[in-house]
Order: structure tokens, then C-alpha cells, then sequence
């Protein structure tokens, strides 16, 4: 890329960095340090404003830079990952948004734990929603690898690794000073200006096809190399049955996942109400359905106005057919027009995962203050040591993030994803339904289905063509690869629930149908919650 690409994208990043540090800066001075003020923002926020924060959360650097290169690299079966992210918001429209809001907290170990004994229950989901949170963690860190090694030629290792450590520090910043109030109003500039961006990005697409979208699609597919193949099912999870079940797995894994992800969960908490809640839901469903449509146009833009092949010349996973389409779409490389949109784009990008990043490291440092800590150190805990505790979770997270994510920078960014939502489906799901919706689920039931799905998961992960055996993985020199898919969901979920249930029947202990009768009344009137 030129040095005008180079100089503009650059002073475009650091006009939003600046922007969200003088929010949260403005915020810290504004704030008493109370834990209900670091983790929920105080519950002041509007329906309308935590729709938005909520559609900022979810739409992350997954969805702006891996779906779309997906779909510009395997058409039909990329858009998959479209439909299966936007329909997962219908799981937590009818399951989960008011009865969590009604039943929690803080955190989705309050809603597991709420009729159970504590300890054991906050220290499993605890655990789990900390290694969900750094998987989805490690996948911005790449997608911010992935964007500055296009905006700087694509050769500078060195560059996309302190990139990586940048963004680790930036989001621990962000968290520590300004918690959940500061990142709330971060993830709503960054929503607004992800859409404002796709839009344009969308509508020019659409303006060099006069409009026609199946003339769109038959350019995709002839510039794919793989002609009306690019258009059906089965170029990436076609052909054997692996593949197949692969595909059976991810389905599974984007479906289920998002009502276990911890920093979606801990979204509801911010407003006064659980009818907030739900209407918080219905506005960012609005943000969120319209975004995904969007992603499919520009993938399918991608593939037709830039070419497959040149994108996957300039990332072999895809991730960098979005800058790649608006520096085509403004004129080309080297005229005004392009550098101008590549830069704008790629700042949106780079805003996209400073924001997402935010969220999910303050709901993984709220898990290990609020769940893990609290529990250990109960009786002599004090709320304020628990957010100065919540502070410093968010500096390790962050490096162990960093780390993750510059070991795993070759990889697709809505693949990790993938990968994160399958562990968040196995082990937090199960207890989160159980617990909701059983009578007799027992804290042995809750401990067992956490464990029973968080550690399959992470092991059939392990053991994947991810890590080992194949020329994508992490490690391609070794192979230890046992288990032949390359999403877990498909074993793992039904293990979490399976182990949830065999736990309930072999306790010792009967259920607390008192409990259960309080909090059954809880979920679903509201009355008593926070």
C-alpha cells in the first residue's frame, strides 16, 4: 500500500483511539467505583442505547472482515456464517434476555447459581467464561494482525505483532478506567459507524451493478475460479462426510453459542428493567439482521469486484477482502478516491475490534473478580476489592490474549469465532437452560454440565486440524490430530447437556424447591430482581 493509505488510515486510527480515551477518561472522572457501577454501568442505559451497545458487541471483526472474506472465498458456504450468527439472536430474543436480566446480576454465574450452592457453581462457569472470552478475544487480536499487514504491504511482521500487543493494551485501558459505562458508549460510536460504513460499502457494490444482484453473483462466481460451484453448497464443507459434519458442527455452534457468550449476557444488566432487556433485544436484532444482509453483498462484491484470488493472495484466510473491496470500489490504488475509502474502511475495522475487545475483556475480568474471586475470598471480600481485583484480571487477560493471538495470526477470524461459540454452547448453554427451565437441576448437575462440555470441547480442539496436521493449523510441523472435525459442536454440546443431566440424577442431594419456586417467580415476573 502507498504512503498515502499508510499516512490517512493511521490518522484515522488514532482520531478514534483519541476519541474513545477522552470518552473514557470523561467517564472515570464521573463514576463513584461502586461494583454495580464497573460492571453495569450504574443500569442507566436506554433500551435504544443498549440495542446499540449490544449490536457493537456482537458485530465484531468476525463479522466485518472474516464473514465477508469467507463468502468472497467460498461463496455459498461462506454465507453460511451470515445465517447462522443472525439467527442465534432469535435463540436469545425467546430463551434468555428477560429471564436473565430478572434472575442475574452481574454475571451468568448469578443466574446458574441462583438456587444452587455458590461456590462450586461460580467457580465452573466462572472458568468457562473466562476461556470463551479469550478464544473471542484471540480472533480480534488476528483480524487487527490481519488489517495493518494489509496497510502496511503485508511484510512487516513486526509491525502486525506490536499491533497485536497495542490493541491488548489499549482494551486493558479502556477497561480499568472506565468499565462498563465507558465501554457501553464506545460500542455505540462504533456501531454507528460500522453501519454507516457497510451502507456506503453496500450501496456502491449494488451502484456497479446497476442494481442487478444476480449479475453480482454470476461475476462472483466467474471470478472465483470455481464457477457455479461458488453459488451452491458444498466448496469448503462439501464432498466427504467430515466435511459434512464439520458443517452440521459450526451450524450448531453459531446457533446455540451466542446465548452462553459472558459478554452478551452481561449486556442485559445495564438496563433498569428486563422489559428493557427485551427491547434492547428487538432494537439490536433490527442493527444486527440488516448488518449480516449486508455482509453477504459485500462478500459476494468481493469475490466479483477484486477476485478470490487476489484476496487470497493478500490473506490466505480471507480477512482482508473488505479493505481490499472499498480501495477497488473508490477508484483504485493510488487515486484519491481509494485511498480515501481503504482508509475509512480500515479505521472502522480497527474501531470495530478496539470496541469488541473492550466488552469482552470487562466480561471476563468481571467473571474472575465477581465469580472466581468473590467465591474464593467470600467472607472477607469487600466491593471495592473486588473491582480492584477485576482491574488487574483485565491486564492478565489481555496478555494472555496477546499472546493467543499472535500465535494463531494465519487463521480466519469468524473461524476462531466459530470455535468460541461451540465452547460457549457445550458448557455454559446447558447449565444456563437447566438452571432456568428444570426443577429438579441440582448443583452437582450444574458443576457436571459446565465441565462436561467445557472440557471436551477445549480437548476435540486440541486434537483438531486446527492445532496440528494439516498446513492451516497452529502448529503444521507436528501432528497429533485424533478427532478429524474442526468445530467440536457437534460432540461437545450434547456432552454438556448429557453430563448435566447424568449429574442431576446421580446427586446426593435433593433440589431446593423453595429456591426453585422463588426464582422461577424471579425469571419470569421480574419481582426481586436488581
Amino acid at each position: 500500500m502507498s504512503s498515502d493509505h499508510q499516512t490517512l488510515a493511521l490518522v484515522l486510527f488514532c482520531a478514534f483511539v483519541a476519541a474513545t480515551l477522552a470518552i473514557t477518561t470523561w467517564v472515570s472522572r464521573n463514576r463513584h467505583g461502586s461494583a454495580e457501577e464497573f460492571y453495569a454501568g450504574g443500569r442507566l442505559f436506554s433500551p435504544m442505547e443498549n440495542g446499540f451497545a449490544i449490536a457493537g458487541d456482537y458485530m465484531s471483526a468476525a463479522s466485518f472482515l472474516g464473514i465477508s472474506g469467507l463468502i468472497a472465498l467460498f461463496g455459498y458456504d461462506g454465507m453460511l456464517y451470515s445465517v447462522g450468527f443472525l439467527v442465534a439472536w432469535l435463540v436469545v430474543l425467546l430463551l434468555v434476555a428477560e429471564l436473565v436480566r430478572n434472575c442475574g446480576r452481574f454475571t451468568l454465574a448469578d443466574v446458574v447459581a441462583a438456587r444452587m450452592r455458590e461456590r462450586p457453581v461460580r467457580i465452573a462457569v466462572g472458568t468457562s467464561s473466562v476461556t470463551v472470552s479469550v478464544l473471542y478475544l484471540v480472533a480480534q487480536m488476528v483480524g487487527a494482525g490481519s488489517l495493518v499487514a494489509l496497510l502496511l504491504g503485508g511484510s512487516s511482521e513486526a509491525a502486525r505483532s506490536w499491533t497485536v500487543i497495542g490493541v491488548g493494551a489499549l482494551m486493558v485501558i479502556y477497561v480499568s478506567l472506565g468499565g462498563m459505562r465507558a465501554t457501553t458508549w464506545i460500542q455505540i460510536v462504533k456501531a454507528v459507524l460500522l453501519m454507516a460504513g457497510t451502507v456506503a460499502l453496500t450501496v456502491l457494490v449494488l451502484v456497479r451493478f446497476h442494481g442487478d444482484f444476480n449479475q453480482l453473483l454470476l461475476s462472483a462466481a466467474e471470478r472465483s475460479g470455481h464457477g457455479r460451484d461458488f453459488l451452491s453448497p458444498g466448496l469448503r464443507y462439501g464432498g466427504d462426510w467430515t466435511a459434512r459434519f464439520d458443517f452440521i458442527s459450526l451450524g450448531l455452534a453459531l446457533v446455540l453459542g451466542t446465548a452462553g457468550l459472558p459478554h452478551i449476557l452481561s449486556r442485559f444488566y445495564t438496563v433498569p428493567t428486563a422489559r428493557a432487556a427485551r427491547r434492547s433485544v428487538v432494537w439490536s436484532v433490527g442493527l444486527i439482521g440488516s448488518f449480516y444482509l449486508m455482509t453477504i453483498v459485500l462478500g459476494f462484491g468481493a469475490a466479483a469486484v477484486v477476485g478470490s484470488d487476489e484476496v487470497r493472495a493478500s490473506n490466505a484466510a480471507g480477512n482482508t477482502a473488505v479493505p481490499l473491496l472499498a480501495l477497488d470500489l473508490g477508484g483504485g490504488a493510488g487515486s484519491t478516491g481509494g485511498t480515501v475509502l481503504f482508509a475509512v474502511v480500515a479505521a472502522i475495522a480497527f474501531a470495530t475490534i478496539l470496541a469488541v475487545v473492550a466488552g469482552i475483556t470487562l466480561a471476563s475480568s468481571a467473571s474472575v473478580a465477581h465469580d472466581l474471586y468473590a467465591s474464593l475470598k467470600r467472607r472477607r471480600a469487600k466491593q471495592h476489592s473486588e473491582v480492584a481485583v477485576a482491574r488487574i484480571a483485565a491486564a492478565g487477560i489481555g496478555a494472555v490474549a496477546i499472546a493467543l493471538g499472535l500465535l494463531a495470526r494465519d487463521l480466519n477470524v469468524a473461524f476462531l469465532v466459530g470455535l468460541a461459540f461451540a465452547v460457549a454452547a457445550s458448557a455454559n448453554l446447558p447449565a444456563l437452560l437447566y438452571s432456568l427451565f428444570w426443577r429438579n437441576f441440582t448443583t452437582r448437575g450444574a458443576v457436571w454440565s459446565v465441565y462436561g462440555g467445557l472440557i471436551p470441547a477445549v480437548l476435540l480442539v486440541l486434537l483438531s486440524p486446527v492445532v496440528s496436521g494439516s498446513p492451516e493449523a497452529l502448529f503444521p510441523g507436528v501432528d497429533f490430530q485424533l478427532f478429524p472435525l474442526q468445530n467440536p459442536g457437534l460432540f461437545s454440546i450434547p456432552l454438556g447437556f448429557l453430563a448435566g443431566w447424568a449429574g442431576t440424577v446421580l446427586s446426593p442431594e435433593p433440589p431446593d424447591e423453595a429456591k426453585h419456586a422463588e426464582t422461577e417467580v424471579r425469571s419470569l415476573t421480574g419481582a426481586g430482581a436488581v
